[in-house]
Protein backbone atom coordinates (compact mmCIF):
# COMPACT_ATOMS: atom_id res chain seq x y z
CA UNK A 1 0.00 0.00 0.00
CA UNK A 2 1.21 3.33 -1.09
CA UNK A 3 0.88 5.73 1.80
CA UNK A 4 1.01 9.67 1.52
CA UNK A 5 1.86 11.02 4.65
CA UNK A 6 0.04 14.20 5.79
CA UNK A 7 2.39 17.14 5.94
CA UNK A 8 2.87 18.69 9.79
CA UNK A 9 0.37 21.75 10.31
CA UNK A 10 1.05 24.93 12.16
CA UNK A 11 -1.83 26.73 13.41
CA UNK A 12 -1.76 30.44 11.66
CA UNK A 13 -1.37 32.09 14.73
CA UNK A 14 2.33 31.85 16.46
CA UNK A 15 0.59 32.45 19.71
CA UNK A 16 -2.08 29.87 19.37
CA UNK A 17 -1.88 27.16 21.88
CA UNK A 18 -2.73 22.99 20.94
CA UNK A 19 -6.14 22.55 21.38
CA UNK A 20 -4.84 18.76 23.65
CA UNK A 21 -4.82 19.01 26.56
CA UNK A 22 -4.64 17.17 30.10
CA UNK A 23 -8.34 16.97 29.88
CA UNK A 24 -9.81 16.65 26.47
CA UNK A 25 -13.57 17.53 27.16
CA UNK A 26 -14.91 21.03 27.14
CA UNK A 27 -18.18 22.52 28.71
CA UNK A 28 -19.30 24.10 25.22
CA UNK A 29 -23.33 23.99 25.00
CA UNK A 30 -24.76 22.71 21.38
CA UNK A 31 -26.27 26.00 19.89
CA UNK A 32 -29.67 26.39 18.26
CA UNK A 33 -30.35 26.88 15.22
CA UNK A 34 -31.01 30.60 15.95
CA UNK A 35 -28.03 31.41 17.42
CA UNK A 36 -25.56 29.42 14.69
CA UNK A 37 -24.00 31.68 11.95
CA UNK A 38 -24.57 31.06 7.86
CA UNK A 39 -22.35 29.33 6.27
CA UNK A 40 -23.86 29.32 2.87
CA UNK A 41 -21.71 32.72 2.14
CA UNK A 42 -18.30 30.58 2.70
CA UNK A 43 -20.18 27.44 1.08
CA UNK A 44 -19.68 28.45 -2.52
CA UNK A 45 -20.50 26.19 -5.05
CA UNK A 46 -17.91 27.34 -7.31
CA UNK A 47 -15.32 26.80 -4.52
CA UNK A 48 -16.44 23.29 -3.82
CA UNK A 49 -16.42 22.35 -7.59
CA UNK A 50 -12.88 23.70 -7.68
CA UNK A 51 -11.64 21.04 -4.84
CA UNK A 52 -14.08 18.42 -6.59
CA UNK A 53 -12.05 18.81 -10.27
CA UNK A 54 -8.76 18.77 -8.31
CA UNK A 55 -9.94 15.65 -6.53
CA UNK A 56 -11.05 14.00 -9.95
CA UNK A 57 -7.53 14.23 -11.32
CA UNK A 58 -5.93 12.29 -8.43
CA UNK A 59 -5.74 8.73 -10.15
CA UNK A 60 -7.01 5.75 -8.11
CA UNK A 61 -4.73 3.28 -10.59
CA UNK A 62 -7.50 0.71 -11.19
CA UNK A 63 -8.26 -0.26 -7.38
CA UNK A 64 -12.12 -0.21 -5.94
CA UNK A 65 -12.73 -1.13 -2.35
CA UNK A 66 -14.54 -4.17 -2.32
CA UNK A 67 -15.56 -5.56 1.10
CA UNK A 68 -14.00 -5.59 4.84
CA UNK A 69 -11.16 -7.90 5.56
CA UNK A 70 -13.05 -9.18 8.37
CA UNK A 71 -15.38 -10.33 6.27
CA UNK A 72 -13.66 -12.41 4.00
CA UNK A 73 -12.80 -15.49 5.58
CA UNK A 74 -10.14 -18.66 3.98
CA UNK A 75 -12.00 -21.46 3.14
CA UNK A 76 -15.28 -20.47 0.65
CA UNK A 77 -15.37 -17.12 -2.02
CA UNK A 78 -17.34 -14.34 -2.02
CA UNK A 79 -18.53 -12.42 -5.14
CA UNK A 80 -19.06 -8.45 -4.89
CA UNK A 81 -19.94 -6.73 -7.89
CA UNK A 82 -17.63 -3.62 -8.93
CA UNK A 83 -18.57 -0.93 -11.91
CA UNK A 84 -20.77 -3.47 -13.94
CA UNK A 85 -18.44 -6.19 -13.42
CA UNK A 86 -18.97 -9.05 -11.03
CA UNK A 87 -15.49 -9.87 -9.07
CA UNK A 88 -15.36 -12.72 -6.96
CA UNK A 89 -12.74 -12.87 -3.77
CA UNK A 90 -11.07 -15.87 -2.24
CA UNK A 91 -7.97 -16.19 0.15
CA UNK A 92 -4.46 -17.93 -1.16
CA UNK A 93 -3.17 -20.52 1.46
CA UNK A 94 -1.27 -17.91 3.35
CA UNK A 95 -3.96 -15.72 3.20
CA UNK A 96 -3.32 -13.05 0.99
CA UNK A 97 -6.03 -11.64 -1.09
CA UNK A 98 -6.90 -13.34 -4.48
CA UNK A 99 -9.54 -11.80 -7.32
CA UNK A 100 -11.23 -12.17 -10.76
CA UNK A 101 -14.02 -12.75 -12.75
CA UNK A 102 -16.66 -13.88 -10.61
CA UNK A 103 -18.16 -16.37 -13.47
CA UNK A 104 -16.64 -19.77 -13.69
CA UNK A 105 -15.23 -19.81 -17.67
CA UNK A 106 -16.76 -23.48 -18.01
CA UNK A 107 -20.29 -22.83 -18.12
CA UNK A 108 -20.80 -19.43 -16.11
CA UNK A 109 -21.60 -20.30 -12.86
CA UNK A 110 -20.94 -17.67 -10.27
CA UNK A 111 -18.20 -18.20 -8.21
CA UNK A 112 -20.29 -16.89 -4.93
CA UNK A 113 -19.85 -19.14 -2.11
CA UNK A 114 -17.46 -21.54 -3.65
CA UNK A 115 -15.07 -23.57 -1.69
CA UNK A 116 -11.14 -22.69 -1.39
CA UNK A 117 -9.19 -25.80 -1.89
CA UNK A 118 -5.29 -25.53 -2.10
CA UNK A 119 -5.36 -21.11 -3.09
CA UNK A 120 -7.95 -22.46 -5.60
CA UNK A 121 -11.28 -20.89 -5.84
CA UNK A 122 -13.59 -24.48 -7.18
CA UNK A 123 -16.87 -24.23 -9.07
CA UNK A 124 -19.62 -25.42 -7.28
CA UNK A 125 -21.19 -26.54 -10.77
CA UNK A 126 -18.14 -29.14 -12.19
CA UNK A 127 -15.08 -28.22 -9.62
CA UNK A 128 -13.23 -26.50 -12.19
CA UNK A 129 -10.16 -24.77 -10.00
CA UNK A 130 -9.78 -21.14 -10.72
CA UNK A 131 -6.44 -19.24 -9.72
CA UNK A 132 -3.67 -17.70 -10.44
CA UNK A 133 -2.91 -19.44 -13.51
CA UNK A 134 -6.03 -18.19 -15.46
CA UNK A 135 -7.84 -20.06 -17.17
CA UNK A 136 -8.37 -19.39 -21.27
CA UNK A 137 -9.93 -15.89 -21.37
CA UNK A 138 -10.44 -15.89 -17.13
CA UNK A 139 -7.59 -14.16 -16.17
CA UNK A 140 -7.36 -13.40 -11.83
CA UNK A 141 -7.02 -9.28 -11.36
CA UNK A 142 -5.01 -7.81 -8.59
CA UNK A 143 -6.28 -8.13 -4.63
CA UNK A 144 -5.06 -6.31 -2.00
CA UNK A 145 -5.69 -6.40 1.47
CA UNK A 146 -4.83 -3.56 4.08
CA UNK A 147 -5.76 -5.19 7.45
CA UNK A 148 -9.29 -3.21 7.24
CA UNK A 149 -10.37 -3.34 3.56
CA UNK A 150 -10.20 -5.06 0.34
CA UNK A 151 -9.45 -4.27 -2.46
CA UNK A 152 -9.41 -5.55 -6.54
CA UNK A 153 -7.72 -3.77 -9.17
CA UNK A 154 -10.36 -3.54 -13.23
CA UNK A 155 -11.14 -2.05 -15.70
CA UNK A 156 -14.46 -0.38 -15.39
CA UNK A 157 -17.17 -2.40 -17.84
CA UNK A 158 -19.38 -0.46 -20.82
CA UNK A 159 -20.27 -1.68 -23.73
CA UNK A 160 -21.54 1.70 -24.32
CA UNK A 161 -19.53 3.90 -26.60
CA UNK A 162 -20.43 7.07 -25.38
CA UNK A 163 -20.12 6.20 -21.75
CA UNK A 164 -16.47 4.95 -22.44
CA UNK A 165 -15.73 8.37 -23.69
CA UNK A 166 -17.07 9.79 -21.19
CA UNK A 167 -15.18 7.84 -18.59
CA UNK A 168 -11.78 7.24 -20.26
CA UNK A 169 -9.92 9.65 -17.67
CA UNK A 170 -10.30 6.29 -15.20
CA UNK A 171 -10.52 3.69 -18.08
CA UNK A 172 -6.78 4.63 -19.20
CA UNK A 173 -5.33 5.52 -15.95
CA UNK A 174 -2.24 3.74 -15.31
CA UNK A 175 -2.74 0.92 -13.07
CA UNK A 176 -0.47 1.22 -10.00
CA UNK A 177 0.71 -1.99 -7.45
CA UNK A 178 -0.95 -1.24 -4.90
CA UNK A 179 -3.91 1.56 -3.36
CA UNK A 180 -2.89 5.12 -2.53
CA UNK A 181 -4.27 5.79 0.66
CA UNK A 182 -3.59 7.75 3.43
CA UNK A 183 -1.50 7.63 6.59
CA UNK A 184 -2.84 5.42 9.19
CA UNK A 185 -2.60 4.63 13.08
CA UNK A 186 -1.30 1.38 13.68
CA UNK A 187 -4.23 -0.99 13.18
CA UNK A 188 -3.20 -3.19 16.18
CA UNK A 189 -2.88 0.10 18.51
CA UNK A 190 -6.50 1.59 17.87
CA UNK A 191 -10.01 0.88 17.68
CA UNK A 192 -11.34 0.62 14.10
CA UNK A 193 -15.03 0.17 12.75
CA UNK A 194 -16.01 -0.06 9.17
CA UNK A 195 -19.53 0.47 7.72
CA UNK A 196 -21.66 0.37 3.98
CA UNK A 197 -24.52 2.33 2.75
CA UNK A 198 -25.84 2.24 -0.69
CA UNK A 199 -26.99 4.75 -2.67
CA UNK A 200 -28.52 6.31 -6.08
CA UNK A 201 -25.86 8.49 -7.20
CA UNK A 202 -22.63 8.40 -8.72
CA UNK A 203 -19.20 8.27 -6.76
CA UNK A 204 -18.31 12.23 -7.28
CA UNK A 205 -20.80 12.60 -5.33
CA UNK A 206 -20.26 10.86 -2.35
CA UNK A 207 -16.96 12.74 -2.63
CA UNK A 208 -18.35 15.59 -3.45
CA UNK A 209 -20.00 15.65 0.01
CA UNK A 210 -17.38 15.02 2.12
CA UNK A 211 -15.44 18.42 0.26
CA UNK A 212 -18.67 20.42 2.00
CA UNK A 213 -17.24 20.39 5.66
CA UNK A 214 -19.67 23.68 6.04
CA UNK A 215 -22.42 21.64 6.29
CA UNK A 216 -21.73 19.79 9.17
CA UNK A 217 -23.28 21.77 11.75
CA UNK A 218 -26.31 22.35 9.93
CA UNK A 219 -27.14 19.06 8.87
CA UNK A 220 -25.53 16.94 11.56
CA UNK A 221 -26.46 19.09 14.71
CA UNK A 222 -26.51 16.27 17.00
CA UNK A 223 -22.65 15.01 16.19
CA UNK A 224 -20.74 18.50 15.10
CA UNK A 225 -21.08 21.99 16.12
CA UNK A 226 -18.51 25.16 16.18
CA UNK A 227 -17.15 24.48 12.78
CA UNK A 228 -15.02 26.66 11.23
CA UNK A 229 -13.20 26.18 7.94
CA UNK A 230 -9.65 28.15 8.37
CA UNK A 231 -9.35 29.75 5.40
CA UNK A 232 -5.52 30.73 5.94
CA UNK A 233 -4.52 27.02 5.96
CA UNK A 234 -6.75 25.61 3.60
CA UNK A 235 -6.03 25.29 0.20
CA UNK A 236 -8.49 23.74 -2.66
CA UNK A 237 -6.58 20.32 -2.29
CA UNK A 238 -7.09 20.48 1.60
CA UNK A 239 -9.28 22.12 3.56
CA UNK A 240 -8.27 22.72 7.51
CA UNK A 241 -11.51 22.70 10.08
CA UNK A 242 -11.88 23.84 13.48
CA UNK A 243 -14.77 21.62 15.21
CA UNK A 244 -16.33 20.28 18.37
CA UNK A 245 -17.48 16.28 18.31
CA UNK A 246 -20.64 16.30 20.19
CA UNK A 247 -20.89 14.08 23.30
CA UNK A 248 -24.30 15.28 24.79
CA UNK A 249 -25.46 19.04 24.53
CA UNK A 250 -23.19 20.33 26.85
CA UNK A 251 -19.85 18.65 26.33
CA UNK A 252 -17.51 18.19 22.95
CA UNK A 253 -14.20 17.57 22.37
CA UNK A 254 -12.69 20.54 20.18
CA UNK A 255 -10.28 19.19 17.32
CA UNK A 256 -8.49 20.55 14.11
CA UNK A 257 -8.43 18.34 11.22
CA UNK A 258 -7.69 18.19 7.32
CA UNK A 259 -9.72 16.75 4.61
CA UNK A 260 -7.32 15.59 1.57
CA UNK A 261 -8.70 13.59 -1.66
CA UNK A 262 -5.92 10.42 -2.02
CA UNK A 263 -7.73 9.66 -5.32
CA UNK A 264 -10.80 10.31 -7.34
CA UNK A 265 -12.90 7.45 -5.07
CA UNK A 266 -11.69 8.62 -1.87
CA UNK A 267 -12.03 11.40 1.19
CA UNK A 268 -10.48 11.38 4.03
CA UNK A 269 -10.69 12.91 7.23
CA UNK A 270 -7.86 13.39 9.81
CA UNK A 271 -7.38 15.01 13.38
CA UNK A 272 -4.30 16.83 13.15
CA UNK A 273 -4.68 18.47 16.86
CA UNK A 274 -6.24 18.00 20.01
CA UNK A 275 -7.77 14.72 20.89
CA UNK A 276 -7.33 11.62 19.22
CA UNK A 277 -4.59 13.16 16.76
CA UNK A 278 -3.70 11.14 13.95
CA UNK A 279 -7.55 9.34 13.99
CA UNK A 280 -9.09 9.62 10.31
CA UNK A 281 -11.94 8.63 9.02
CA UNK A 282 -11.63 7.48 5.60
CA UNK A 283 -14.64 7.36 3.20
CA UNK A 284 -14.41 5.37 0.01
CA UNK A 285 -16.72 5.69 -2.98
CA UNK A 286 -16.94 2.23 -5.18
CA UNK A 287 -19.89 2.15 -8.27
CA UNK A 288 -22.05 -0.72 -8.58
CA UNK A 289 -22.69 -0.40 -11.69
CA UNK A 290 -21.30 0.55 -15.25
CA UNK A 291 -20.15 3.77 -16.16
CA UNK A 292 -22.82 5.71 -18.04
CA UNK A 293 -25.75 3.30 -16.24
CA UNK A 294 -28.53 5.80 -16.22
CA UNK A 295 -29.39 4.48 -13.20
CA UNK A 296 -26.36 4.37 -10.89
CA UNK A 297 -25.73 2.88 -7.76
CA UNK A 298 -22.78 3.57 -5.52
CA UNK A 299 -21.31 1.67 -2.59
CA UNK A 300 -20.26 4.13 0.18
CA UNK A 301 -17.48 2.16 2.48
CA UNK A 302 -16.70 4.41 5.80
CA UNK A 303 -13.36 3.02 7.77
CA UNK A 304 -12.83 5.14 11.13
CA UNK A 305 -9.88 4.37 13.19
CA UNK A 306 -9.79 5.90 16.32
CA UNK A 307 -6.21 6.50 18.19
CA UNK A 308 -5.01 8.42 20.93
CA UNK A 309 -1.66 8.61 23.11
CA UNK A 310 -3.06 9.19 26.47
CA UNK A 311 -2.48 6.15 28.60
CA UNK A 312 -5.74 5.31 29.13
CA UNK A 313 -6.95 4.46 25.48
CA UNK A 314 -5.20 1.03 26.00
CA UNK A 315 -8.20 0.10 28.09
CA UNK A 316 -10.25 1.67 25.63
CA UNK A 317 -8.96 -0.82 22.83
CA UNK A 318 -9.64 -3.72 25.38
CA UNK A 319 -13.27 -2.70 25.16
CA UNK A 320 -12.86 -2.24 21.56
CA UNK A 321 -16.09 -5.18 20.97
CA UNK A 322 -18.24 -3.07 23.04
CA UNK A 323 -17.17 0.47 21.00
CA UNK A 324 -16.82 -0.54 17.14
CA UNK A 325 -20.97 -1.14 17.98
CA UNK A 326 -21.33 2.95 18.95
CA UNK A 327 -18.66 3.84 16.13
CA UNK A 328 -20.53 2.18 13.23
CA UNK A 329 -24.11 3.71 14.94
CA UNK A 330 -23.25 7.01 15.04
CA UNK A 331 -21.48 6.35 10.94
CA UNK A 332 -25.07 5.07 9.68
CA UNK A 333 -26.80 8.29 11.12
CA UNK A 334 -24.38 10.45 9.31
CA UNK A 335 -24.64 8.83 6.16
CA UNK A 336 -28.48 8.52 6.22
CA UNK A 337 -28.35 12.22 6.18
CA UNK A 338 -25.10 12.28 3.98
CA UNK A 339 -26.82 9.86 1.27
CA UNK A 340 -29.48 12.32 1.25
CA UNK A 341 -27.07 15.27 0.25
CA UNK A 342 -25.34 12.72 -2.71
CA UNK A 343 -28.56 10.84 -3.69
CA UNK A 344 -30.21 14.80 -4.38
CA UNK A 345 -27.38 15.97 -5.59
CA UNK A 346 -26.99 13.05 -8.59
CA UNK A 347 -30.37 13.99 -9.68
CA UNK A 348 -30.33 17.86 -9.89
CA UNK A 349 -27.06 16.96 -12.05
CA UNK A 350 -29.64 14.63 -14.13
CA UNK A 351 -31.92 17.50 -14.62
CA UNK A 352 -29.27 19.96 -15.19
CA UNK A 353 -30.53 21.90 -12.36
CA UNK A 354 -27.35 21.69 -10.11
CA UNK A 355 -26.03 25.13 -9.17
CA UNK A 356 -22.43 24.21 -9.31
Amino acid sequence: MTIRPSERLQPPEASRRSISSRVPIRLRPQPGYENLRPTWRDARPARISESLRLSQQQSAGGWYVVGKSRELGRSTSMVRQIAGREVVLWRADDGTLRAGPGSCPHLGALLDGCPVVKGDVVCRWHGLALGDRGHGDWQPFAGHDDGALLWARIRPLTNDPAARDADRSESDEPLSAAPVVGARPPLGQSVSAVITRRGRCEPVDIVANRLDPWHGAWFHPYSFSHLRVDDHASTPERLLVDVTFRLNRSLGVPVRAEFVCPDRRTIVMRIVDGEGAGSVVETHATPLTAPGDPQPETVMTELTVAYSDRRGFAAARRLAGALRPAMRHLARRLWVDDLAYAERRYELRRRGEFPG
